[in-house]
């Protein structure tokens, strides 16, 4: 299964001879580079590019092109190199577009030399900058490892090869220009196609920027991220959960308000990174006609897709970025509209005629009625498709399957155990100010591919709505439950195993549906002899499976060995862990997600100061949710602060107990 990355997040290497595929739409420069193990270029002999092409386990194009095949030999090389970056670069001088904002966002795949994708990765985020560093392949404990990187670089391939420390990056730089510009060498056969599945195109609002904000929109925005938009040490997304989303030119439908420029350049295409199959897909449902003049009833599963399923979750991303599209745009026009007012209030202010008198209260009355004038036509277009993605929404919601749908869906009172895994799992809601009502499901890719952190901390919620630390812990672990059970219920019987580690047994009542149903592998592991039972338990598997796959013997895990997807809910953190204990979990949220373990950590940050800095890669690793309402995630495109709110069971609803009985029953029949 191939891994969909996002922007700092890594994937295990089971091959060293690989090639690395890029498809831009429009003509880049692909190179290599070899780095030391403190990211360092050495000299130019460790970059491959278009006029010397082959280095050491390296080989890339020789001209610019719209797709590109890179072919790598880990084995070959040096042993002092510790990565391996892939850079992509927009020809300088050319005809073609400077920057790749005007662009459509570039996708690079990591494959086998069969072809089969082991890693891909669409870099979003991207404006200004000329050349980017796409990813990189580097060591780690003796194996290979690819991480998504997407840093980008406004003054083209000179500034980057700068910042990777080569002395010589600026003659370098214009010796590939050089190299480029003449047309050096032969053609590269293009790699096929890529499949264009998933793709939906909408028309929302792009961000209308003015000219007092230089014509750019936010640069350097991480992926979904629990604090607060910065992703330290990288990348749910996430993400994102979750994001995919690429800066650009507006559509047809762009927001444009008088003596407002915006953003110039093609169509970009702002869907979610593909999905390859082997059939095409069935034809999705289609909207009634339209009156004239109105616009076309919306539907649910209009988007493309290989099952219902998968059209679904492409049209759930597409309201996402509708409305960050549309909430975007409107927040640029009333930028705009009051930096054109503060302009025009500081001019009359600078003019000792008009601070006086009829005519300058006339003057700035006039100032204010533009602003407004501005604002309210920002509002009317906002209002206009924050209404159209309601209509969507009110259809798209009850449509939903059980992996997608809220706890109070009527899916759910029909929830049968499926026979496969789902393409994704809803974590909670997502929604901005400017659109409270519209509530947009977090949906995370399965399996998951970061352990999750379920803030029990009084700072949990951003308005301090709930002090009260007890409380807080409660709501937190009972949000823990609904999340495992979500996930027991969506995967087939017998895929998915839950352990508890609830040192001082704080967690017994929010736990007592996974416990008095048996859906728990064993009871909740109690004490710091339970805890360190546990934990050894999980890492010897990480440590076995781990073993087996790379030494290419998956098929040789001992008899009878649970070859389920594990998940382990810690709570009351770090009550009954000592040391060991906690790099056993550090160990568990960096390499267990490759390997079948994922980690849920139920805890208060605060709480665990007194490690200091030995937690920090383990908060770092994983995906900050809330038991709250709270404002902590940001997208990769514009960096709007998300509000999320978590799936929780409706108060006085037997559907968790229900469907927990049924994974019950369906596990004890499988085994």
């Amino acid at each position: 299964m191939t891994a969909e990355l996002v922007r700092g997040q890594n994937h295990p290497l089971s091959q060293v001879r690989l090639e690395i595929r890029i498809s831009a739409g429009t003509p880049i420069v692909a190179a290599a580079a070899l780095s030391d193990e403190n990211g360092r270029i050495r000299g130019v002999e460790w970059v491959a590019h278009p006029g010397a092409p082959t280095q050491p386990g390296l080989e890339v194009s020789r001209q610019a092109a719209a797709d590109h095949r890179l072919a790598v030999d880990l084995d070959a090389v040096p042993e002092a190199v510790h990565r391996v970056g892939v850079l992509l670069a927009l020809p300088s001088g050319g005809p073609g577009p400077a920057r790749f904002g005007a662009v459509a966002a570039p996708f690079v795949a990591v494959t086998g030399l069969d072809g089969g994708e082991i890693a891909s990765y669409t870099i979003t985020g991207l404006d200004t900058e000329s050349a980017v560093v796409a990813l990189e392949l580097y060591r780690r404990q003796g194996a290979w490892k690819v991480r998504a990187i997407g840093q980008g670089y406004a003054g083209g391939l000179a500034e980057l090869l700068t910042d990777q420390g080569l002395p010589q990056a600026r003659q370098l730089a214009g010796g590939i220009d050089d190299a480029v510009a003449r047309g050096l060498a032969r053609s590269v056969q293009a790699p096929p196609p890529r499949t264009a599945d998933g793709d939906r195109s909408r028309q929302a609002a792009a961000p209308a920027l003015g000219p007092d904000q230089g014509g750019t929109a936010p640069q350097g925005v991480p992926p979904m991220s629990p604090y607060g938009g910065q992703t330290p040490g990288a990348p749910g997304q996430p993400a994102p959960q979750p994001s995919a989303y690429s800066p650009g030119a507006p559509d047809p439908s762009a927001v444009t308000q008088p003596n407002v420029p915006t953003a110039g350049g093609g169509p970009i295409d702002y869907s979610h990174p593909r999905r390859r199959n082997a059939a095409p897909p069935p034809p999705a449902p289609t909207a009634p006609p339209a009156a004239p003049g109105q616009p076309a009833q919306p539907v649910a599963g209009d988007a493309t897709g290989w099952s219902m399923d998968e059209r679904l979750y492409n049209q759930v991303w597409g309201m996402f970025e509708d409305l960050a599209r549309t909430t975007a745009a409107y927040r640029s026009a009333v930028d705009f509209a009051e930096s054109r007012m503060d302009k025009e209030l500081e001019q009359l202010l600078s003019d000792p005629r008009s601070r006086i008198g009829g005519q300058g209260d006339a003057a700035r009355e006039a100032a204010r009625a533009r602003h407004a004038q501005l604002v309210a036509q920002a509002r009317e277009v906002l209002d206009r498709d924050l209404a159209q993605l309601m209509a969507e929404a009110e259809v798209v919601e009850p449509a939903l399957p059980p992996a997608y749908a809220r706890w109070d869906n009527p899916v759910w009172h029909a929830y049968r155990v499926p026979m496969e895994i789902p393409m994704a799992l809803r974590l909670g809601d997502l929604h901005l100010p400017e659109a409270d009502r519209i509530r947009i499901p977090m949906l995370v890719r399965l399996p998951l591919e970061r352990g999750l952190w379920i803030d029990s901390g009084r700072t949990a919620s951003s308005d301090g709505s709930l002090t009260d630390g007890h409380a807080m812990g409660r709501l937190a672990m009972e949000t823990a439950v609904a999340h495992a059970a979500r996930l027991l219920a969506v995967y087939p019987a017998g895929d998915f195993t839950v352990h508890v580690i609830d040192p001082a047994g704080s967690g017994a009542q929010p736990l007592a549906p996974l416990v008095q149903t048996g859906v728990l592998a064993a009871p909740p592991a109690v004490g710091a002899a339970g805890v360190a039972d546990a934990l050894a338990r999980l890492t010897q598997r990480v440590d076995l499976v781990q073993m087996a796959v790379r030494g290419g013997a998956a098929d040789s895990l001992p008899p009878g060995f649970d070859t389920s997807q594990q998940l382990l809910i810690v709570n009351d953190f770090p009550h009954g862990f000592d040391d060991r204990a906690v790099n056993q979990l550090r160990y568990l949220a960096d390499e267990g997600p490759a390997f079948g373990v994922h980690l849920m950590m139920v805890a208060d940050r605060e709480e665990s100061s007194a490690y200091g800095p030995l937690l920090d890669p383990l908060w770092r690793s994983l995906l900050r949710l809330t038991p709250v309402a709270d404002d902590h995630l940001a997208d990769p495109w514009v960096g709007h602060a998300w509000t999320y709110e978590p799936s929780l069971v409706p108060p006085g609803s037997q559907v968790l107990q229900q469907v927990l009985t049924q994974v019950a029953a369906a596990r004890t029949k499988y085994m």
